[in-house]
């Protein structure tokens, strides 16, 4: 099979008998899941590649990693202020000189545990910009549910509630967590509208402006019950129903142009 071609099921297909011959029509929707599904194996291909063909960590690193989960760990049972280095250095079994010859303060451990979690927000593919309407589909159904996956994990989870347990007194842990992580996704999604926009799939609408009306839509008020406790992470078939919602309801409100706008 020649590269990049897509398989459909014969129960996605219609027949359709013209001047003697049967064609075959593909629903749109079919269309949309099948590059959807290519997109995210793809995104699973790149992070197990990069995973193999990483260098096996020095005994630096492995120090470093363990200082950086007792300080996860520190911070999380006592919070930012009341975690101590020695409390730290202890947990990781290293002393405080070692623990200072990789991290100036704490607040550099602190920035290092966010950083490290924050990776899992963040979508290591860049975007293609999508040449046509099915396309930026499926590639939106494919972000949304990376990135929501993501977002929901534990430790992610752990961060933003330690981002505002701790926003009075540390409110750096909070802009740490902003700029690493959301504002990355965020910057990434609304580069990727603006080349739909240019290719005439999406009207003359801020960029910015959709890219939060998607991650609104994805989201709701689940983020904020999920930080509460009240409710649970949904399974994977309610996170592609929620994602591929969002995608829909953004399209039908940003239609491509009409003939005479759009050029290309």
């Amino acid at each position: 099979m020649p590269h990049g071609t897509v398989k459909y099921h014969t129960r996605d297909l219609f027949p359709l008998d013209f001047d003697g011959l049967r064609y075959y029509l593909v629903p749109i929707r079919a269309v949309e899941a099948a590059i959807s599904t290519k997109l995210k194996r793809l995104i699973v291909k790149r992070t197990k590649t990069a995973s193999r063909e990483a260098p096996q960590p020095s005994p630096e690193a492995a120090v470093r990693d363990r200082i950086l989960g007792a300080a996860f760990a520190a911070f999380m049972e006592h919070g930012y202020e009341r975690a101590s280095t020695l409390d730290i250095a202890t947990r990781a079994k290293v002393s405080k000189r070692e623990l200072y010859a990789l991290f100036e303060s704490k607040h550099a451990m602190l920035t290092a545990c966010i950083t490290e979690r924050a990776k899992r927000m963040r979508l290591a593919l860049k975007l293609p910009p999508p040449g046509d309407r099915a396309a930026l589909a499926a590639t939106l159904n494919a972000f949304g549910t990376v990135i929501f996956r993501e977002v929901c994990d534990p430790k992610v989870l752990a961060v933003y509630r330690l981002a505002i347990a701790e926003s009075d007194g540390s409110p750096e842990i909070a802009q740490v967590l902003n700029r690493v992580g959301r504002e990355a996704n965020r910057a990434a999604l609304v580069e990727f509208l603006a080349g739909a926009q240019a290719n005439g799939l999406i009207g003359p609408v801020e960029p910015a402006t959709m890219a939060a009306r998607f991650f609104a839509l994805i989201w709701e008020d689940l983020l904020v019950r999920l930080l509460l406790r009240v409710a649970n992470v949904p399974k994977p078939a309610e996170v592609e129903q929620r994602v591929r919602a969002a995608t829909e309801i953004l399209m039908a409100l940003y239609p491509e142009p009409s003939g005479e706008v759009r050029s290309r």
